[in-house]
């Protein structure tokens, strides 16, 4: 809100991801279980369904980046599939 009251033009919004299948997690879950016994475990208790992907966080900071958003300011953008709502 400083930032709009100050009239500059910068806008502040902040990303939150969830569960991201990522190299990381690809590579933690090479060493305790199988990739796919990790994807399926997590998953469940997602309320999707399903882990995200980097594209989904990516699409979502896209948005923010753009024109499209040019009124969104001091906005939580959660990407998580739904983890918290429940």
């Amino acid at each position: 809100l400083s930032c709009a009251e100050a009239g500059y033009n910068i806008r502040v919004n902040s990303v939150h991801p969830g569960y991201i299948i990522t190299p990381l997690f690809r590579k933690l879950a090479a060493e305790k279980n199988s990739f796919e016994e990790s994807v399926s475990r997590e998953s469940m208790m997602i309320p999707m369904g399903r882990m995200g992907m980097p594209d989904d966080i990516a699409n979502g900071i896209l948005y923010l980046a753009s024109d499209e958003s040019s009124y969104v300011t001091g906005s939580e953008l959660i990407i998580d599939g739904g983890c918290m709502i429940v």
